[in-house]
């Protein structure tokens, strides 16, 4: 089954947008791709975009929408605005919202964000569904919350490796998966408790691997990138 050829997205948690620019300069040039998440979002708006814009990255706004479907729909609408690439939202804030999304974004034409929708956090684990009320299975839940957002029109799909494989073969190869928790072979786990290495992620399926910490802490970011990047040419060379 043929997908998009997977790419790393850095994933750039930090507190300042003025911490970006010695990261981004030292990242190889395979990787060009950014995700800004609601920490330093929520302390700079759309001022911490312009680091990544200025470097001609493209942009990955993880802020997780999740919203009646009115403000969903106008938070898609600024979104879109600033020229990011990927966008996210909760597949549990149901059809109405998903649809919202899908029809404001609709409106930017060729311009659009894909929109990729969040089934169930890296962070949680099979208790912590239970402790939320949802009997299902991880898997379970996944592939039914996967469901609904794509028939809705979303782009896509945020989750573990360990369910991308059968998020895969139920739904093909058009849909984008999008897989956090990435680490190499023996790497702390963090506070990520379904984690996988690139090959793995990449053999289940999966178009983005979205890396953070490993790489963006690393004593030497480029060796760092580098060690990711092979190994996730390695899957796609087998």
């Amino acid at each position: 089954m043929k997908v998009d050829a997977p790419e790393i997205i850095l994933a750039l948690d930090v507190p300042e947008s003025s911490d970006l620019p010695p990261i981004l300069e030292s990242i190889p040039d395979l990787i060009r791709f950014g995700k800004i998440g609601l920490e330093l979002f929520c302390a700079e708006g759309p001022d911490a975009l312009r680091p990544l814009q200025d470097l001609g990255w493209r942009i990955f706004l993880d802020l997780k929408l999740h919203d009646i479907p009115r403000t969903v729909e106008r938070a898609v609408r600024s979104a879109a605005r600033h020229g990011v690439d990927l966008l996210t939202v909760h597949a549990a804030g149901g059809q109405a919202m998903l649809e919202a999304a899908v029809a404001a974004a609709k409106d930017f034409g060729e311009n659009r964000p894909r929109l990729i929708a969040v089934t169930t956090l890296t962070s949680m684990n099979q208790d912590d569904l239970a402790c939320v009320g949802i009997a299902r299975s991880l898997g379970d839940q996944a592939l039914a919350l996967a469901d609904l957002a794509l028939s809705a029109g979303i782009d896509g799909i945020v989750s573990s490796v360990h369910e991308a494989a059968a998020l895969r073969d139920r739904f093909g190869p058009a849909p984008l998966l999008v897989t956090p928790g990435i680490r190499m072979p023996g790497g702390e786990a963090a506070d990520q408790k379904r984690i996988a290495a690139p090959a793995d992620a990449v053999a289940a399926g999966a178009t983005h691997l979205v890396v953070g910490r490993p790489i963006i802490e690393a004593d030497d970011r480029a060796a760092a990138a580098a060690l990711f990047l092979e190994n996730m040419h390695q899957a796609e060379t087998q």
